[in-house]
């Protein structure tokens, strides 16, 4: 059976399921009905809209983002579907601070719960900086699914490591 990196920690009952569809080949059907739309972000503009919609909602009084792209240069290889980054600078007697967040550019065509949870999590980030409980309940604030998406988007990336794509849902 494929080694389910992205898995690793769940209950062996899962991981065996997970193992079913992999060997079926059912894993992307399985997504694709529920997940059977992708988002329609693909410019940077369009993900910091989307991003500061989610933060004007949720985090009103939170620090400003100075910037929220898609970066092709974060590896999900590597544990990283986003990032955040915080920044201080003086400027003039002033410590500025700027926020950035960065969405691993495979979310560019994800469905677009998995986009949210991606920007739900990295907004997290500017509350909480630890993963602790505090940060998730935060994040099922924001997103109430969150713990859902988070394993789902799990599944769609081990899906994607085995070289295959979900269906165009588009497509007829």
């Amino acid at each position: 059976m494929h080694q389910l990196k992205y898995l690793a920690g769940y209950s062996e009952q899962i991981t065996t399921r997970v193992g079913q569809l992999l060997a079926e080949n059912r894993l992307g059907s399985f997504l694709m009905q529920k997940y059977p739309k992708t988002h329609d972000i693909r410019t940077d503009k369009a993900l910091y809209d989307f991003t500061m919609a989610i933060k004007n909602e949720f985090l009103r009084t939170a620090q400003p983002l100075s910037r929220v792209t898609y970066d092709g240069k974060i590896h999900v290889i590597q544990n990283a579907l986003g990032s955040h980054t915080f920044v201080s600078r003086v400027q003039g007697g002033k410590l500025k601070a700027k926020h950035e967040i960065r969405v691993a550019s495979v979310f560019r065509q994800a469905p677009a719960e998995f986009l949210k949870m991606i920007v739900v999590h990295e907004l997290a980030h500017l509350k909480e900086k630890d993963h602790n409980k505090a940060f998730y309940k935060l994040c099922e604030y924001m997103e109430p699914a969150y713990h859902q998406l988070e394993f789902d988007t799990r599944l769609y990336l081990t899906q994607l490591e085995l070289g295959k794509s979900l269906d165009d849902p588009t497509a007829a």
